[in-house]
């Protein structure tokens, strides 16, 4: 069902990373800025993702043996740097995930590429080194977007959702590898609830819930494709979540053929059997449009 798949690691069926943005409560203050230092509801709820979840999530992952990728705006890494010593004593990834959490497609040219150099200069003062990859928040990913980051050096994007394996973005400027996810394998539709973030959904029950993952992880296995959760540690993390997800990564990990990779290794393997012939990739030139639709 997927044509021309990607020949992934050893043999492996297929691979997988599961993606934690760490948005923290950047995102009451960036939906609320006047008075969301006043919601403290809501900004125990996502404190709770850096606070608590973050270190059951590394805990897992040093038990289980994975590295993984975590998309962090730079804000929360700054106001959160435990939290983040501990992503990088697991050994796992830092990817880039705005400032305050700010939708690129919003901002106008001059905005966008201010607090996309500042948050590179937060991760590289955290991390020791520039990141390579970056998702836009709330997957806002504007006309611009691939070219400011094919600009800063970035290796790969993780915004888009146009394949169920990786594949890649061409522009003017140069290339970007796209590893792509949908809002199917998103946790918001079926953990989050609340009203300072506008956002109201029916809860559903931890393994109803996770139902939705598991059966994309198995298409992914069957066919060979790309397998990236994108969740968050105050949603997924919290304890009977959580739990399911440890559960489901133990028995997965007895099969032995799936490629479990932070995005960067997914992303150079990509180019890797991109450049030595072994795989042709699908390519998207990007922008997909230079000026509004208008039927006449």
């Amino acid at each position: 069902m997927i044509r021309n798949p990607i020949p992934w690691p050893n043999g492996a069926r297929c691979a997988a990373c599961i993606t934690f943005d760490m948005d923290a409560d950047s995102l009451v203050h960036i939906a609320h800025p006047q008075d969301g230092h006043s919601r403290v509801a809501a900004i125990s709820m996502l404190r709770y993702g850096p606070q608590v979840a973050v270190p059951r999530i590394v805990d897992s992952y040093r038990a289980l043996g994975l590295k993984q990728t975590f998309f962090i705006p730079a804000w929360c890494i700054e106001q959160y740097p435990q939290a983040v010593e501990t992503i990088l004593a697991g050994g796992h990834e830092i990817a880039h995930h705005g400032f305050l959490h700010e939708h690129p497609r919003e901002l106008d040219a001059a905005a966008e590429a201010h607090w996309l150099d500042r948050g590179i200069e937060v991760i590289v003062r955290a991390t020791g080194q520039r990141p390579r990859g970056w998702r836009a928040p709330l997957y806002n990913f504007s006309h611009r977007s691939a070219d400011l980051l094919i600009e800063r050096g970035f290796l790969y994007d993780a915004s888009l959702m146009g394949d169920d394996q990786p594949y890649l973005l061409e522009t003017d400027t140069g290339g970007l590898v796209e590893l792509p996810s949908h809002w199917g394998l998103d946790d918001w539709p079926q953990y989050v609830q609340s009203s300072d973030l506008d956002y109201m959904m029916p809860i559903r029950a931890p393994r109803e819930g996770f139902e939705a993952f598991r059966q994309e992880f198995e298409a992914a296995y069957a066919y060979g494709g790309l397998w990236v959760p994108v969740v968050h540690p105050f949603a997924s993390g919290r304890l009977a979540r959580w739990r399911l997800y440890h559960a489901f990564l133990e028995d997965v990990l007895q099969r032995g053929d799936v490629w479990f990779a932070p995005m960067e290794e997914i992303a150079r393997h990509v180019r890797t059997v991109s450049a030595d012939g072994s795989w042709a990739a699908r390519v998207d030139r990007l922008p997909y449009y230079t000026e509004p639709v208008r039927v006449r």
